[in-house]
């Protein structure tokens, strides 16, 4: 347990308390119990609401990753793989070791989604919720394909989380197609005008640019700049088809 001591110090915030902090409170152990946070009871809708510090995000990550991973009632060595090649990036070799071995107990928990999803939208900024969807989508796909149990669960947790079903099919294209449809890329009909493509494309590139996740550290943006990337590569598409200017 004092393993995890360092991390918790200056990492976490709000992810100690409500369903959260109750569902890591059994590998955390006492340190839950001493903030009070042990009864893993959601926090009322008038709390204070903070920021997602890194450790925040990482801490939704990791219920949120067993969520998804257990979906098909089998966890494949592949996503397990996929997402330790991500906390490796984001977080570095020891808090990976750390957070790895937290997403273990938590696999073997009850988790209720749908809590910890309301928990996560009621503190965290709205492109970091986007950028947590995006990498629940690549462990769907970590096994080369994306079973419709996943699916259904993330398309759960982007409903809890208040990410539009726009937005959520944005992202969702980018992995559950061979080849992504442009135009849902974009969030627009394939009878949109240019001038609309064009209007959606400004808008989508303000929504989903880097920076808006840039304090979650440099390895967070280059993640939240593969939607980007999509995004602009969708634009340049239509406007490839449409001899758009």
């Amino acid at each position: 347990m004092s393993n995890y001591g360092p991390w918790i110090g200056g990492a976490l915030g709000w992810a100690l308390g409500g369903p959260i902090g109750g569902i890591l409170g059994f590998a955390f152990g006492k340190i839950f119990t001493d903030v009070g946070t042990s009864s893993g009871g959601p926090e009322p809708r008038n709390a204070h609401h903070r920021r997602a510090q890194p450790g925040d995000f990482a801490a939704a990550l990791i219920v949120l990753s067993a969520a998804v991973m257990k979906a098909d009632d089998k966890v494949m060595r592949s996503e397990l793989d996929f997402v330790k090649s991500f906390l490796l990036k984001n977080f570095g070799r020891a808090q990976a070791e750390q957070l790895t071995t937290l997403l273990r107990d938590v696999l073997k928990r009850p988790i209720a989604v749908r809590e910890v999803a309301e928990q996560v939208r009621f503190h965290m900024e709205h492109p970091k919720r986007l950028l947590l969807l995006q990498y629940l989508y690549g462990i769907a796909k970590a096994d080369g394909q994306v079973h419709t149990a996943e699916v259904e669960v993330i398309r759960r947790i982007a409903t809890y989380l208040g990410i539009s079903d726009k937005d959520r099919a944005s992202i969702e294209e980018h992995f559950y197609r061979i080849k992504a449809n442009p135009y849902t890329v974009l969030e627009v009909s394939p009878e949109a005008s240019d001038a609309e493509i064009k209007r959606a494309f400004r808008r989508l590139a303000v929504k989903f640019h880097p920076d808006k996740v840039g304090d979650l550290g440099e390895a967070h943006k280059a993640a939240a700049k593969e939607r980007f990337i999509a995004v602009q590569a969708a634009y340049e598409q239509i406007k490839s088809e449409r001899g758009m200017k």
